[in-house]
């Protein structure tokens, strides 16, 4: 599972990309060779779509090839959500946090039932320290689908990280509170084992 940090004195992951649906697709593709002890007959499989194609270079991290895919899908196919997610997904891990940022964004313009381009907007805000803002955009996504547990999970280090933003600025107002730095020490650590959590 791919993680992204974000920045601060003790960093927080939050769970970033989950491509359940193509990747529940490359599992569905790979399943007609396992299944080949039954006595019946298998219909012939279908020739992996360009969408999984895409993911594939993206699990393999060909990135530049899976972007140019991507780039001339779009071409012909605009409106399709999920390969417009897979280029977010691409220029997010090619360090093009801006491009997708866009990407996201007009994703969930478009497509406000999507919960996924959500979660990543918000992970990406929430790597910038915007933490606000990711806050708002994982309920969003909560609320677009109650049961993404992706989206719960990082709204948990994202409240952690919020505490540890919390206390630090009340320690740097009142440096000789015991409570607030021993809080402050608590949160980092948390942090930490989440950090560690992988």
């Amino acid at each position: 599972m791919a993680r992204q940090y974000i920045r601060g004195t003790a960093p927080i992951p939050l769970v970033k990309h989950r491509l359940s649906l193509v990747l529940a697709a490359l599992v569905w593709l790979a399943q007609p060779a396992a299944a080949q002890t039954q006595t019946r007959p298998l219909a012939p499989v279908a020739p992996p779509t360009e969408q999984s194609e895409i993911a594939r270079l993206i699990q393999s991290k060909e990135l530049i090839a899976a972007l140019q895919r991507a780039d001339a899908f779009l071409l012909k196919n605009p409106r399709d959500a999920q390969v417009r997610f897979l280029r977010g997904v691409i220029l997010s891990e090619q360090g093009k946090a801006a491009d997708a940022i866009g990407v996201f964004e007009t994703l969930t313009q478009d497509f406000p039932e999507l919960p996924e381009p959500y979660n990543n907007l918000a992970v990406l805000y929430a790597s910038q320290g915007r933490y606000e803002p990711a806050r708002v955009l994982l309920e969003r996504a909560i609320e677009a689908q109650p049961g993404y547990i992706t989206a719960h999970e990082n709204l948990g280090d994202l409240h952690v990280a919020l505490a540890t933003q919390a206390y630090q600025k009340a320690g740097k107002l009142d440096p000789n509170n015991r409570t607030v730095q021993a809080k402050l020490t608590l949160a980092r650590e948390i942090g930490t084992k989440l950090t560690a959590v992988k």
